[in-house]
């Protein structure tokens, strides 16, 4: 598989769209804040196991989603182009720049033990309120990565490769679920990706070497790739 770039390609983009959306549902599954105080320096308290796992279970999660939205830029090659290259490249830099704020967390929970839960969260307020937290890590990055993948996905559909309610699920997951407070009704809206995104994960895995080199610009480099 290493050796071939369609099966590896095809393989991994398929692998990626199930595995990402799949991780960061079992953050927030296990997350104490979903289910405990809304004060993460005070619900990170009550289990720093469960609270380290959810931490770098988002950060995996998001780092593969922005590999996998590289994934789905391939399936925009011969229809919605323009808006799966501008998607994807939001997509993948949204995801990738938001996987570094999980390194708050475990200043957060320190912040917790020390502190009583005003004061740990003024201190944080203040060190996430620094012009270099904001543009450099917040904005706009963490829009482009929950408008970006939705609008990924728009394409996708639009190419003609999965059906409307793939998109639908993936907005209404992602971007309705966006301005509610986190907690348990987040759960339920971060299923709705998972399916979303796993199904048509499934579909790339089992589309073939040559569905999967068709996309590329001519038939004669398509069968290059396939027997390479």
């Amino acid at each position: 598989m290493f050796r071939n770039q369609v099966t590896f390609r095809r393989v991994a983009a398929g692998t990626l769209l199930i595995t990402a959306p799949l991780l960061q549902f079992v953050a927030v599954v296990i997350d104490p804040g979903t289910w405990g105080d809304s004060r993460e320096a005070v619900s990170y308290g009550d289990n720093p196991a469960l609270a380290q796992a959810e931490s770098a279970l988002y950060h995996w999660s998001w780092m593969l989603m922005g590999l996998a939205a590289i994934g789905l830029v391939h399936l925009t090659r011969r229809k919605a182009t323009v808006l799966g290259h501008i998607a994807g490249a939001a997509a993948a830099i949204g995801y990738i720049s938001m996987s570094a704020l999980l390194m708050i967390d475990p200043v957060e929970w320190w912040l917790g033990r020390h502190n009583p839960p005003e004061q740990a969260q003024k201190i944080l307020d203040e060190m996430l309120n620094l012009p270099g937290v904001i543009f450099g890590f917040q904005m706009p990055w963490m829009f482009f990565a929950v408008l970006g993948l939705p609008l990924l996905v728009v394409a996708v559909w639009r190419a003609g490769f999965v059906g409307w309610w793939v998109p639908l699920l993936v907005f209404v997951g992602y971007v309705v679920s966006f301005p509610i407070e986190y907690g348990p009704v987040t759960v339920l809206f971060w299923a709705l990706p998972v399916a979303g995104l796993g199904w048509t994960g499934l579909k790339v895995l089992r589309m073939g070497d040559e569905a999967w080199a068709a996309y590329y610009p001519s038939p004669a480099l398509a069968r290059t790739a396939v027997s390479a």
